[in-house]
């Protein structure tokens, strides 16, 4: 296939009907509130009863819950989450973060000559800065993730409502507008995702994805380290969290081992 041409012309209506069943959005963004007030309450009533030798780690023992649903990428807590496509069909979906960048080329002729397709989530502002790439992936047949606007990696975790909403709302409308077409999956910064990202995600028709398959690829680690953690995971149905971006070409490099192996299990890099 040359590069630049188009892998899939199934109409964008077309497939957001395919995958109406995988793309979740929150229903309850609230929800957890009452749990909190609940679980808060009995503590309260516990300390009263029985003192601070009772209620104190009471307390503590209610809060963990909630604090592994921010630090677990899986957790179901706060809302959907997206982590593997059902069936045993012999496909996987790409997933590239962090970008546009340097790479983004580079990685889109690897995806053309093996007859492949990505979502690229991308950061607004860096989306901003290069316009011209966002609308190379929308052409070349693959699709684009929200990943925050500016990708707060320290802090993403304890953001609070006003700025969630701002990182993710303002990453969607540049998306939208550089790419022609709403994204329609959110990628969580670094994975975490607190109670305060889900109402956003509602209100813009964003279904939260995580992975099944990484190499931690985005820490500065060796292609061959990336790959012995990643490969066990290139099974059917795995979601594959990659990235791109950095002063050398090691992303391009793990991308074109990751297809090397699918293409040697029998599998293909699809869009869901």
């Amino acid at each position: 296939m040359a590069p630049g041409e188009c892998v899939d012309s199934t109409p964008w209506h077309d497939s957001a009907m395919q995958d109406a069943p995988l793309h979740q959005t929150p229903t309850h963004p609230y929800r957890w509130w009452l749990w909190l007030i609940a679980s808060q309450l009995l503590v309260v009533c516990m300390w009263w009863r029985f003192g601070w030798q009772v209620g104190l780690p009471l307390m503590v023992a209610t809060h963990l819950p909630f604090w592994w649903g921010v630090l677990w990428p899986y957790s179901r807590l706060y809302g959907p989450v997206l982590n593997r496509l059902p069936g045993d069909a012999p496909r996987v979906w790409l997933t590239i973060d962090d970008g546009p960048s340097d790479d983004t080329l580079a990685l889109l002729n690897l995806l053309d000559a093996h007859e492949a397709q990505a979502t690229f989530f991308l950061v607004g502002a860096r989306a901003r800065a290069r316009p011209d790439l966002v609308q190379e992936i929308v052409r070349r047949g693959h699709d684009i993730g929200n990943h925050s606007n500016t990708h707060p990696q320290a802090w993403f975790w304890a953001l609070g409502p006003r700025r969630m909403r701002r990182e993710i709302s303002e990453a969607q409308t540049s998306l939208t507008d550089l790419g022609g077409r709403a994204p329609r999956w959110f990628r969580a910064v670094v994975g975490m995702s607190n109670p305060f990202v889900q109402a956003p995600l509602r209100d813009l028709g964003l279904a939260r994805v995580a992975w099944s398959a990484r190499g931690f690829d985005g820490v500065g680690r060796s292609v061959e380290a990336v790959m012995a953690d990643i490969s066990p995971g290139l099974s059917p149905g795995a979601i594959v969290l990659l990235h791109e971006g950095g002063a050398d070409e090691r992303h391009v490099e793990v991308m074109r081992r990751v297809l090397d192996v699918l293409h040697a299990r029998g599998l293909r890099a699809q869009l869901p």
